[in-house]
C-alpha cells in the first residue's frame, strides 16, 4: 500500500527487482531464438558445399527440389547463424547460387549456445 513518507519510486523499483530476482529461477526460464526458412538455389556442382555450410550453421535440411538445371535446398536455420551468409554462398558457388529467407518460428537455444549468450550479457558494457 502507498504511504506518503515511505513510498517513492525508488522503493518500488528496489522491491520489484527483489521480487523478480526471487521469482525468475522458480519460473524455469528458457532462451528462444528466431529460426528462418531458407531456400538456396544452386547448381548441382555446389550442392554438397551448400548442404555442408547449412549444417555448420546449425541448420536442418527440410527438402531438395529440382528447379530447371538447379537444385533448391529448403532448410531451417537460426537467424543468428545467417549473418554473413551471402558472402560465404557467393564464395563457395562462384556467385552462381542465391537464397531467400523468411521467418519460420522460434525454437529453444541449445544449452552450449545459451551459456555463451548469458555469459556475454553479464559482461560489463563498454
Amino acid at each position: 500500500s502507498y504511504h506518503d513518507v515511505d513510498s517513492n519510486a525508488l522503493t518500488f523499483e528496489i522491491a520489484a527487482k527483489a521480487c523478480f530476482r526471487e521469482a525468475l529461477p522458480k519460473a524455469g526460464p528458457v532462451l528462444l531464438e528466431p529460426v528462418m526458412k531458407v531456400e538456396v538455389v544452386t547448381p548441382g556442382d555446389y550442392l554438397g558445399d551448400v548442404i555442408g555450410d547449412i549444417n555448420r550453421r546449425r541448420g536442418s535440411i527440410q527438402d531438395q527440389l529440382e528447379r530447371g538445371t538447379n537444385i533448391a535446398v529448403v532448410a531451417t536455420v537460426p537467424l543468428s547463424e545467417m549473418f554473413g551468409y551471402i558472402g560465404q554462398l557467393r564464395a563457395m558457388s562462384s556467385g552462381r547460387a542465391s537464397y531467400t529467407m523468411e521467418f519460420s518460428h522460434y525454437d529453444l537455444v541449445p544449452r552450449n549456445v545459451a551459456d555463451k549468450v548469458i555469459e556475454d550479457a553479464k559482461k560489463p558494457k563498454k
